[in-house]
């Protein structure tokens, strides 16, 4: 009977302590989103800021926020791809090995403005790249190696035995085996981890204050020439996004509607950070099913 009790009363701890935190979470996303949403419109999702009128929008920065995000994930997510196979696949128990992963739990536990920090000392000034686009998107590379290799890592090493085992008894090598076996069977994951990195590397701010710069240059979105300095595809133009956007406002900003665009902005850069997360679960759910014709 007092095992029991015992029992019963953990269990209802637990549940109190998970309680706590989702109404703290919904109290932080409520108030942003209450406070944020009627300030939404389509002209302050497409209109450029403005640093001393009222009326302005996030376009600009938000255009900037999505491009980094891509040039972010074409330069990371090969290398996270081949350093996740070999740890996964083919690394051995050895000297190399744990300096790899070392340097994978190292990197994964930098502050984020360290990182900035170290691209601005080795792009932007070592490397003369100035604050630029391209700058911010190695700086994030640096900062989204770590949870993506670590990913794709583990969803390798989820596909059971039996599937390398089968492969190898039908004769296939071992690059073979792995690229039309266990890939293809731990593609859910992969996706998933991409898919919320992707939201975590777009709500980043202070690894781009320092590399990407904190100016929204004034882009021709009627021209795509990427060697055109107006062109918004130009990868060493300076490039505000929606988080140092927000920062900015919140530090300096002197406009009279400066309150109701943070808020606006921040409703903006929740709202689509949910939605990485949620099109995470349906994208690697959609595919586990496909893969493994399960209903």
């Amino acid at each position: 009977m007092k095992t029991k009790l015992q029992n019963k009363i953990a269990l209802n701890i637990i549940r109190a302590i998970a309680a706590l935190v989702v109404l703290i979470l919904l109290f932080l996303l409520g108030d942003i989103l209450i406070s944020g949403v009627p300030h939404i419109s389509w002209h302050f999702l497409t209109s450029a800021s403005q640093s001393f009128e009222s009326g302005g929008g996030i376009g600009i920065q938000l255009f900037n926020s999505i491009y980094l995000l891509l040039l972010t994930l074409i330069i990371s997510f090969p290398i996270s791809l081949g350093a996740g196979i070999f740890l996964s696949e083919y690394a051995p128990k050895n000297l190399f090995t744990a300096i790899v992963r070392m340097a994978i739990e190292v990197l994964s536990s930098l502050p984020s403005v360290v990182v900035g920090l170290f691209g601005f000392l080795l792009f932007v000034v070592q490397f003369q790249m100035g604050f630029s686009i391209l700058s911010g998107a190695i700086a994030l590379t640096f900062f989204n190696l770590p949870l993506l290799t670590r990913n794709i890592e583990e969803s390798l090493r989820a596909v059971p035995d039996l599937q390398r085992e089968a492969g190898m008894a039908l004769g296939l090598s071992k690059w073979r085996t792995v690229i039309r076996i266990i890939l293809p069977e731990a593609l859910p994951g992969i996706v998933t981890g991409v898919v919320l990195g992707a939201g975590r590397v777009f709500g980043e701010a202070a690894a781009l204050i320092y590399t990407a710069g904190q100016s929204a240059t004034n882009v021709n979105f009627g021209n795509w020439n990427p060697f055109n300095a107006a062109s918004p595809l130009n990868l060493m133009r300076p490039a505000e996004t929606l988080a140092v956007h927000i920062w900015k406002i919140n530090s300096e900003g002197v406009m009279p509607d400066a309150s109701a665009v943070s808020a606006g902005a921040s409703a903006v850069l929740i709202i689509v950070v949910l939605l990485f997360n949620i099109f995470a679960r349906i994208i690697g759910n959609s595919l586990y099913r496909k893969l493994t014709a399960t209903k």
